[in-house]
């Protein structure tokens, strides 16, 4: 279908920015491009931590929707293609989360490349997994009825952080919250053809973000750089993935969706037609941003009760 009137409007008035290519501007001049697209609403509480890591410790941002204790726990990773994103720039879609799921909301502050190449972002990110599920109770949460999710490179550290809490007798996930991430490095799918340019997120901008965060080109068959790429899938948390029509990204989204079922993992993959990479942040100006935040949230929910 054609790109809905909302989206439509949207894109025109972001492409009136006239931002310059990725690949002419240095990370830092990229990062001061993003900003929170929606206005925040309230939470019962936010609190600012650190997670021990691998020789960093990690910064997280915890949402508390109320103050009754044993509350569903979700931990996020933002978007940013692993080189911008912010937990400021997710705090929006943190509060909504939070409070539609009646959960504490986990945000996760990982190093960012290309200063902190992988593995130093997946590796932040199940650190502070492991920390979020270690203090569920003191942050009023049950590490029982733990998810995990993210956007984009967020749902890259998402599926890699399921796999890594697989492989290593993590934390245990009841659910991975997969909304467009990036799966895999192959820039010659369809959807990579179809959506090249014109719709925010372009294949160039693809390949120069994968060439920040992991230069070695022998780290891409790494299975918690490009999941897709690993052997077995087994033993994975239930998923929910959301793709969109207009994204470069959606078709490893849905390959990974069909290998997940395939494997026999309980898994959901809904295609949003007529919407762009980065809609689901745009709850603000999109209803079908709206919908999907509904669908994600009665998924987790359903998986954390």
């Amino acid at each position: 279908m054609p790109l809905h009137p909302q989206a439509e409007k949207l894109l025109a008035e972001l492409n009136a920015l006239h931002e310059p290519s990725l690949s002419e501007v240095t990370p830092e001049q990229a990062r001061a491009t993003v900003r929170p697209g929606a206005a925040s609403e309230d939470v019962a509480a936010v609190d600012e931590h650190t997670a021990p890591g691998a020789g960093f410790d990690v910064p997280v941002r915890v949402y508390r929707a109320s103050d009754e204790p044993g509350l569903p726990l979700l931990v996020w990773y933002h978007g940013g293609g692993w080189v911008r994103g912010s937990v400021d720039a997710a705090d929006p879609l943190c509060r909504v989360l939070a409070n539609r799921l009646g959960a504490v909301c986990v945000s996760v502050d990982y190093r960012l490349a290309p200063e902190h190449p992988f593995p130093a972002a997946v590796e932040d990110c199940y650190a502070a997994t492991a920390w979020a599920a270690a203090h569920a109770t003191e942050l009023g949460a049950d590490a029982g009825r733990m998810a995990i999710g993210g956007s984009s490179a967020g749902g890259n550290l998402a599926a890699a952080v399921a796999l890594m809490a697989r492989d290593r007798g993590g934390p245990p996930i009841r659910h991975q919250l997969l909304v467009y991430p990036i799966i895999d490095d192959d820039f010659e799918r369809p959807s990579y053809r179809d959506n090249a340019v014109g719709y925010r997120l372009t294949r160039e901008n693809m390949i120069w973000f994968w060439d920040q965060y992991v230069p070695n080109e022998a780290d891409r068959r790494n299975p918690y750089a490009a999941p897709y790429r690993a052997e077995n899938l087994a033993g994975l948390p239930p998923a929910s993935v959301f793709t969109a029509e207009y994204d470069p990204l959606r078709d490893e989204g849905e390959a990974y969706a069909a290998r997940l079922q395939h494997a026999g993992i309980p898994t959901t993959v809904r295609r949003v037609d007529g919407q762009f990479h980065g809609f689901f942040g745009r709850f603000d100006v999109l209803d079908d941003a709206r919908t999907a935040i509904d669908e994600a949230v009665t998924a987790v929910r359903e998986h954390t009760r």
